[in-house]
């Protein structure tokens, strides 16, 4: 089986001394056509990964930023099978960045796990992280997104017991998510101090890299961030970026906020 792109972009990363920046980014927004070229665009301007949202009409840890988006690709009639094939796009330009599909359970298992493995394997996806699937519940998931050369990735809160954090080290493969806030998504003034002591803990377990996400807003966030974990991951206030300016300035935007957060 091939290295997965996820761990090789690590490597690299480790080599230079340096983090992981991953913005995220609801497939199909604003509309398929500026997703494609805003996805390509930032991975050529600092972005080491790519977190594609899957749009879902009820997304329960997702705040207001990201919910609205979900709306907004719902109407442009964004399905499973168009991300997948959104992703087919992005491929032919970009064949190295790892990405990353996030979504609830419900769409996977309509579409039908297996099917959706084989194909999102087919154009090249390399993690997957479902925000509702409990960790305790995950294995046999774990093994077949494993065995289609997909890393699932864990899930992981301030609230996580100490069995849940160890479960998770055990399974994890690709990283571990770490969500740096009880509450829901969005851009927040200060990151929750729990964090820290959350990577910390998940560190003693393993040398899996961590990234946090949910929160990231600024540069400072990112720099404090790559102080004790992996990386960044950067949604609300990116998408925020995108959505505030005008049509024909959307990509410049969501360029220009990657650049300034990995600079």
């Amino acid at each position: 089986m091939l290295k997965n792109r996820i761990n090789i972009q690590f490597e690299k990363l480790k080599k230079n001394n340096d983090s992981a920046l991953v913005p995220y980014l609801t497939a199909g927004f604003p509309d398929r056509e500026t997703f494609v070229d805003l996805s390509l665009k930032i991975l050529d301007n600092g972005a080491d990964m790519l977190e594609i949202g899957v749009p879902f009409s009820d997304p329960l840890a997702d705040g207001p930023t990201i919910q609205k988006t979900n709306f907004q690709a719902i109407q442009n009639g964004i399905t499973l099978s168009e991300c997948i094939n959104l992703l087919r796009l992005i491929r032919k330009s970009n064949t190295e960045s790892p990405a990353i599909f996030m979504g609830y359970f419900n769409p996977f298992l309509a579409y039908g796990i297996d099917d959706f493995l084989l194909q999102s394997s087919q154009v090249g996806l390399d993690g997957l992280i479902v925000p509702d699937l409990p960790i305790a519940e995950s294995k046999q998931i774990s093994e077949k997104c494993f065995n289609s050369g997909i890393h699932l990735i864990p899930l992981l809160a301030p609230t996580s017991t100490e069995e849940t954090i160890q479960k998770a080290c055990e399974q994890a493969k690709g990283f571990i998510y770490c969500v740096s806030l009880t509450g829901v998504t969005g851009a927040r003034k200060n990151l929750s101090l729990g964090v820290e002591t959350l990577v910390k803990k998940i560190k003693a377990y393993t040398d899996i890299p961590v990234l946090v996400g949910f929160g990231v807003s600024k540069r400072e966030d990112v720099l404090n961030i790559s102080k004790f974990s992996d990386g960044a991951v950067v949604g609300s206030a990116f998408l925020d970026s995108i959505q505030n300016s005008d049509q024909n300035k959307k990509v410049k935007a969501g360029v220009d906020f990657v650049k300034k957060l990995a600079n």
